[in-house]
């Protein structure tokens, strides 16, 4: 395929080096609709006419939202947080409280993106009270992402970003719309977990609704992909699509050697 466009956030189970799976699973569509878009890698690499992108995590849709509307008066603002002083663990700790005390949307959106590039591995973690908590990544030289920050106010231009649970974002889409959905996965054991992403947990049930829901709109006449590890239950309750299953590492572990292989699916209804 063509050169890919990289998101400009750093995001844990993105979507960029997959594309050359995921795009060809899906044809073109006026209305491209990503219920969870996460980095955006994938709306980043089609062709539509409008996208709907949603997700559960407001902190992300603000910044999307203040990229498309604000553009480089913005990404001027944001690129000032990269600095040599600021790459250091008492400052970023230092910002990460004034993010979590701070109630003003544009410094929240800046110091995301901060915390985004200079946080442990990209991770985007909240704890109970919903404080963002992760730490530092000792990185050695962050760079502020100007060109992919550029290309994305561009592209966004054509985008509508919403903050709802995925099942209203699906429950009112028209014939011909297309849909990726990268929900949380399901985890491969319990130490796995991971579901504080919004201060929110995605369940089994969550898990079976959305299934469900791409059974109901491919009878309407629209494509579903989604993506999620290949595990039993979850071909089970994916039976009615066509499955493919890949291998793609694992790269978040604190035990590098237990970052080997993991199975993957998409599963597509039509």
């Amino acid at each position: 395929m063509n050169e890919k466009n990289r998101p400009f956030l750093k995001w844990p189970g993105g979507k960029y080096k997959l594309l050359d799976k995921i795009l060809p699973k899906l044809p073109q569509s006026h209305t491209w609709v990503e219920p969870f878009v996460g980095a955006g890698a994938v709306f980043l690499n089609v062709n539509t006419e409008q996208a709907i992108l949603n997700d559960i995590n407001p902190d992300l849709i603000n910044l999307y939202q203040l990229i498309k509307t604000e553009g480089n008066t913005f990404i001027d603002y944001a690129s000032q947080f990269f600095n040599k002083k600021n790459n250091q663990e008492k400052k970023y700790y230092q910002l990460r409280t004034a993010f979590n005390e701070s109630e003003d949307i544009v410094l929240r959106s800046a110091l995301f993106l901060y915390l985004n590039r200079h946080g442990y591995n990209g991770l985007c973690r909240y704890n109970q009270k919903g404080g963002f908590n992760v730490p530092f990544g000792r990185y050695k030289n962050p760079k502020f992402p100007q060109q992919q920050l550029l290309y994305f106010h561009q592209k966004s231009q054509r985008a509508t970003f919403t903050c709802k649970d995925y099942r209203q974002i699906l429950k009112n889409l028209k014939k011909g719309s297309v849909v990726y959905c990268d929900p949380p996965y399901v985890p491969i054991s319990e130490s796995a977990s991971f579901t504080q992403y919004s201060g929110k947990i995605f369940t089994w049930q969550d898990q079976q609704d959305l299934a469900q829901m791409a059974i109901d709109l491919s009878r309407k006449g629209i494509q579903v992909l989604i993506s999620n590890h290949d595990l039993k239950p979850l071909r089970e309750i994916y039976r009615d699509a066509k499955i493919t299953s890949f291998d793609v590492a694992r790269t978040i572990n604190c035990n590098t050697q237990k970052r080997g292989p993991v199975k993957e699916l998409l599963a597509l209804f039509t």
